[in-house]
């Protein structure tokens, strides 16, 4: 044994690798239903760090790891972000989790008085227990104590472990129906106009008095199909080209309308062909469908934009990502040169903009060093919820002039993925010595005390989520704003597992940044206050 736990410390790298491995092997056994999936490569790297004290990798790597995971979820869930911390259920997602937070903050500062623990360990476990680096790090600044990390270290993993057996508990418990929604695909009428109070309309008469969700992508006339503008008058007998998510909404448009008649415009594509290229083209990726201005004498439009496994109906506000794929209809002979404006490179949608990537991590770094004053307290710094904050608020720019802030939709779930894997693996191993030495010397006190502040925090936003009326949100959108309020992306996996949607990335994207902000805020608060 001590000749493996010689290799493993003189091997970090390969060490981290094993965990890695390992941790993914473990969070793959399920246990009627229950699996660990990317958290179980956290308690892995706790086991080997116990192991092999010395076996750790730099801090820097894990920092690096997280860098990369709060990167790319900001980039791909900013404008979600802005759009629902505006919106009633952000408003109430954020009061939630703030009040789970202060619940947990309450507790950890009634632990010194009540069984006479130091006030830097107490907050040492309020930081453990919402697994928050920064904030330990705030602790250590406003005490000059490093009693805080024996706190943080004993709490820290059942501050990843609690809220996961919280959330499988919860998922047991409510047995909520959630499927992955099914990919959304544009559906085509081909519709024939009958209708006398439409005929005779200008098209962008005719439009404006379409249910909403439709489009009109071609017509046909004479025998020649073309596409529409506005000032073009409708006739009696007009094949209309109709696009839609929503079949529902097809079949009314053609009963409002005419009668459907298949095959008109689709079996003659002597005008008009369809053709799809990628969007790959820094010309074109960034900008708004309605700011794309085509080459001179083209006849073309857009028709329809997958993105991932989703068909988006073309809209003026709608603004291409790299990757995305473009339904042109197109005249044959601009076929050619449509394809050269749009770049249709499969290798250019899965390159990164490592310029881009750059100066947004940068800047985001850079702003996370800035002190914030704060009246009473003192100096405060944000760390990487700062980089989060900016990731954030570029995925809602997506383009500033020349830098596309964006990324392909795959390469994104790669970087993250592969960032959330390396930290964990860190953390863990890193953790692990400390974890080990505390629990062995003061027994399960503390670990009983990080546990009480964890369930604390999990359980008063769980509370307000499920039972209060004022404050109900749907299970997926629960879990995610737990995931958020305490922190560890493992948590954030384990959601997704247990709710396929996207509505766990988005509340973990809207409560991180405003909950790591807060916690730091609350032990800056209660060091001025108590600590003196």
């Amino acid at each position: 044994m001590d000749e493996i736990r010689a290799f493993l410390e003189a091997q970090p790298l390969f060490t981290l690798f094993l965990t890695v491995a390992l941790g993914y092997l473990v969070g793959e056994i399920n246990v009627k239903g229950f699996a660990l999936g990317s958290g179980a490569v956290l308690f892995v790297g706790l086991a080997v760090g116990g192991f092999a004290p010395k076996a750790a990798p730099p801090a820097l790597l894990g920092t690096l790891g997280l860098l990369l995971f709060l990167y790319g979820v900001g980039i791909q869930y900013g404008a979600q972000f802005f759009k629902g911390l505006t919106s009633a259920d952000g408003l109430k997602a954020n009061a939630a989790a703030a009040l789970g937070v202060v619940g947990a903050g309450f507790l950890a500062l009634a632990l010194p008085k009540l069984f006479g623990i130091s006030l830097d360990e107490s907050l040492g476990l309020f930081a453990g227990s919402g697994t928050s680096t920064a904030t330990l790090q705030a602790i250590i600044a406003a005490l000059h104590s490093d009693g805080a990390a024996v706190g943080y270290s004993v709490a820290y993993p059942f501050g990843v472990a609690g809220p996961i057996l919280c959330i499988y508990a919860l998922h047991a418990l409510l047995k909520p129906k959630i499927e992955q929604p099914a990919a959304q695909v544009i559906e085509t009428a081909e519709i024939a106009l009958r209708n006398p109070e439409f005929i005779g309309l200008s098209f962008s008469e005719f439009s404006g008095r379409l249910p909403a969700g439709i489009a009109v992508a071609a017509i046909r006339r004479e025998h020649r199909n073309q596409l529409p503008s506005a000032n073009l008058v409708l006739q009696a007998d007009d094949v209309l080209l109709a696009t839609a998510t929503d079949p529902a909404i097809l079949e009314e448009t053609a009963a409002l309308i005419g009668e459907l008649q298949p095959g008109r415009i689709t079996s003659h594509r002597e005008d008009l062909d369809y053709a799809r290229v990628f969007a790959s083209s820094k010309t074109v990726v960034g900008q708004a469908l309605g700011d794309l201005r085509f080459p001179a004498g083209v006849i073309c439009s857009i028709a329809q934009v997958r993105r991932g496994d989703a068909d988006l109906l073309p809209s003026p506000e709608l603004i291409l990502e790299v990757g995305d794929r473009v339904g042109l209809l197109v005249n044959r002979t601009h076929t050619k040169t449509m394809r050269k404006y749009f770049g249709d490179s499969i290798k250019g949608t899965a390159e990164l903009s490592f310029i881009s990537i750059g100066i947004g991590a940068a800047l985001g770094l850079f702003l996370g060093l800035i002190p914030l004053l704060i009246p009473g307290v003192g100096k405060l710094t944000l760390g990487l919820a700062a980089l989060l904050l900016l990731a954030l608020y570029l995925g809602k720019l997506r383009r500033s002039g020349p830098f596309v802030w964006t990324m392909p939709l795959s390469a994104n779930l790669v970087l993250r993925n592969f960032g959330l894997t390396i930290f964990l693996a860190q953390v863990g191993i890193a953790s692990g010595p400390k974890f080990v030495a505390t629990v062995g010397t003061t027994g399960v006190t503390f670990l009983l005390y990080g546990v009480a502040i964890a369930l604390a925090l999990v359980l008063n936003t769980c509370n307000c989520l499920r039972r209060q009326n004022h404050f109900r949100l749907p299970f997926d959108t629960t879990v995610g704003v737990i995931s958020g309020a305490t922190g560890n992306p493992a948590i954030l996996g384990f959601a997704n597992r247990v709710a396929p949607t996207d509505k766990p990335d988005l509340g973990y994207a809207m409560i991180f940044p405003s909950m790591t902000v807060g916690k730091i805020l609350f032990v800056q608060i209660a060091a001025a206050l108590i600590g003196g």
